[in-house]
């Protein structure tokens, strides 16, 4: 008879089987600690499992506008249509306080099917202030530093100026330069802003108020 089935030995043969249970557990345990090991759950390739990307629900951010050199520059292309470009004066924001100075920029944007050449540079650019019917300042009047900048306007796509002008408060005229020069009524007071690039007007002025 076997002596698997029948243990021999001095001690009871429960002893014997409680003792053969114990080595087939740890090599069971042996085993499962080998196969966790070469498996490893949870891992693809050799390598460990990435978690998804949390999803929220806002949209991706949209990418910032492309900025007007202020340096000269040429780009290739068909010339923009006047209908095919749209201007916008922009200013940083809508009011200022007493002392503060506005920041004046221009953005335009190609409504067009296709790509287009445009000189956006700053000797197309014309900032002209009015309040009521009268003009307060405009950019031409003691401009200085004048550049072409030939630029490719992507369809659907806006530019925006890379450095804003900074209006100071003041009225402009060619004679005066080179002297100080009268501050703009303020107090609460409207004026109005318009751009134009290479002769293209904005469609809308844009409003703002100093105090």
């Amino acid at each position: 008879m076997s002596t698997f089935k029948n243990p021999v030995g001095p001690q009871p043969s429960s002893v014997y089987w409680r003792r053969r249970l114990i080595v087939l557990l740890g090599v069971i345990a042996v085993v499962v600690v080998i196969i966790l090991i070469v498996a490893r759950p949870g891992a693809s390739n050799g390598e460990p499992a990435k978690k998804a990307p949390a999803t929220t629900g806002t949209s991706a951010p949209t990418p910032a506008a492309t900025s007007i050199p202020t340096s000269s520059a040429s780009a290739s292309g068909q010339p923009c249509k006047p209908a095919d470009v749209t201007v916008e004066a922009v200013t940083d924001k809508d009011e200022y306080a007493a002392g503060e100075l506005p920041q004046l920029s221009v953005a335009l944007t190609n409504t067009g099917s296709a790509a287009c050449t445009i000189d956006a540079g700053t000797a197309q650019q014309v900032f002209t202030i009015t309040s009521g019917t009268e003009v307060y300042w405009k950019s031409t009047d003691c401009q200085s530093d004048k550049v072409d900048a030939e630029v490719l306007l992507q369809p659907g796509k806006t530019i925006s100026s890379q450095t804003p002008i900074t209006w100071d408060r003041t009225r402009s005229d060619p004679s005066t330069c080179a002297a100080k020069r009268e501050q703009v009524p303020a107090a609460g007071a409207s004026y109005h802003l318009e751009t134009s690039v290479s002769g293209i007007k904005s469609s809308e002025t844009k409003q703002f108020i100093l105090q």
